[in-house]
């Protein structure tokens, strides 16, 4: 693919990995992000920018981040007649406001499991005393994307999710405008995936498995990722009795980009639990180690309204993050302690700019003199950048699960980082899980 110019948007530095890995398949890169606290992500991997408008005419192709307001960005873009990777004021709604993805998931004949909206606490509490079941808190709006406050009802009563409302009512009501209650549902949480162009679902499509708790054994708080595994594949059941629906709906919007759609599933069906419409992270640095088409071709490709002819390997891939305190808790003290500015270390010595299958979130790249500006991968060192504590997503692939989970595992015992730590059971899900989808026909 001839040179392009390629400009990334961020809110909060998410996709610098991408914009690093563009770079270095020999395209011009300029890289944006609005949030101030996170704008040394990527200093020295990528040039900056602090005015993405201003660089519009220069991009032959545009990439957006995230939803909350870039939908409606990229849909002027487009037609202003630019080549943008981003979705629409719609495909932003599926994602933030749960309750509108259930309803048209429902309108688009797509099987849900019964919900409800609220945004009053104690009619939320008055509910679930006159209806007593198990049910799932999820935050919406504002602080939807604070994971920790999505609440799993254990008691068949409901007795403990009257008992988080109340407490969310007291320490979150000021923020936690709306929320939903949804019944639980026992099964495996998996989530399909696939590119779109415009006009149709780009094939194959990913199947994937989110570690989502703190520590081993899915327990702890909620973090939003610990680390996935996953595998790319023809369309399965799965795929077709969920996401398919929605490609003329996306086509008339003219959605560009990946869309998501975690489900839990049992042997009487599948139930669509939320959407993700843009990149996951770190999924989307994941899949890329199942790509063989290069990540450039595909963006512009898809950018412009054309298949991509998606080349991926066979088999499956792994992906950890490294995290630093005091993830996922914010706490500025404890991270200016701990973490800020953090060196990298590499144990064994690599060729190019990458180690293999090392990806950035949080991390910057400084000269001997301190300096991000100029600095070569020869006389780089990294370092821990921005507020979060997720500096890196190590990655494996293999033709089993197994054997994509140990080289996922050897290169992280490459990495010298004071305080990191990492879930170490990424995949084992695979082994139950796969055999019961396999079973129940979801993945033919």
């Amino acid at each position: 693919m001839d040179r392009r110019n390629f400009l990334f948007v961020s809110i909060d530095g998410l996709v610098g990995d991408l914009a690093w890995q563009v770079r270095q398949e020999g395209h011009d890169v300029r890289y944006a992000i609005d949030n101030e606290d996170e704008g040394d992500i990527a200093d020295g991997f990528v040039a900056k920018t602090d005015d993405w408008e201003a660089d519009v005419p220069w991009a032959d192709v545009i990439v957006f981040d995230d939803v909350f307001g870039h939908g409606t960005n990229a849909e002027r873009l487009r037609a202003e007649g630019k080549a943008v990777v981003g979705g629409t004021a719609y495909t932003d709604r599926l994602e933030e406001e749960k309750g509108f993805g259930q309803e048209e998931l429902a309108d688009h004949g797509v099987n849900i499991l019964p919900r409800r909206q609220f945004s009053d606490f104690g009619k939320a509490v008055e509910f679930v005393r006159d209806n007593p079941a198990r049910y799932v808190v999820k935050p919406s709006g504002e602080v939807q994307n604070v994971k920790r406050l999505v609440y799993v009802g254990q008691d068949d009563d409901g007795s403990d999710v009257i008992d988080v409302l109340q407490a969310y009512e007291k320490a979150w009501g000021h923020r936690m405008k709306s929320f939903e209650l949804q019944r639980r549902a026992d099964g495996v949480e998996v989530a399909v995936g696939a590119f779109f162009d415009g006009d149709a679902f780009v094939e194959p499509v990913n199947v994937n498995f989110e570690h989502k708790k703190l520590f081993p054994g899915n327990v702890g708080p909620a973090t939003g990722e610990m680390g996935t595994s996953m595998f790319w594949t023809e369309p399965t059941a799965l795929f077709e009795r969920t996401l398919r629906p929605l490609e003329d709906t996306l086509a008339e919007e003219g959605y560009v980009g990946y869309i998501d759609l975690n489900c839990i599933v049992n042997g009487r069906g599948i139930y669509p639990l939320e959407f993700t419409s843009r990149f996951g992270y770190p999924g989307i640095f994941i899949q890329q180690a199942g790509m063989k088409t290069p990540l450039s071709r595909l963006l512009a490709d898809i950018a412009n309204g054309r298949d991509p002819d998606l080349q991926v390997h066979r088999g499956f891939q792994v992906g950890v993050r490294v995290c630093l305190p005091p993830f996922p808790f914010d706490d500025e003290a404890t991270f200016v302690e701990n973490s800020k500015n953090a060196a990298v270390v590499f144990r064994e010595a690599f060729e190019g700019e990458r180690p293999p299958g090392v990806h950035i979130e949080d991390v910057k790249r400084v000269g001997p003199d301190g300096s991000t500006e100029g600095v070569t991968p020869a006389d780089g060192q990294w370092r821990v950048a921005g507020t979060s504590g997720i500096p890196l997503v190590v990655i494996g692939r293999g033709a089993s699960m197994r054997a994509a989970q140990a080289q996922a595992y050897r290169r992280i015992e490459d990495i010298i980082l004071p305080n990191m730590y990492y879930r170490d059971d990424i995949g084992d899900r695979w082994v139950d899980d796969g055999d019961r989808l396999h079973s129940w026909g979801y993945l033919r």
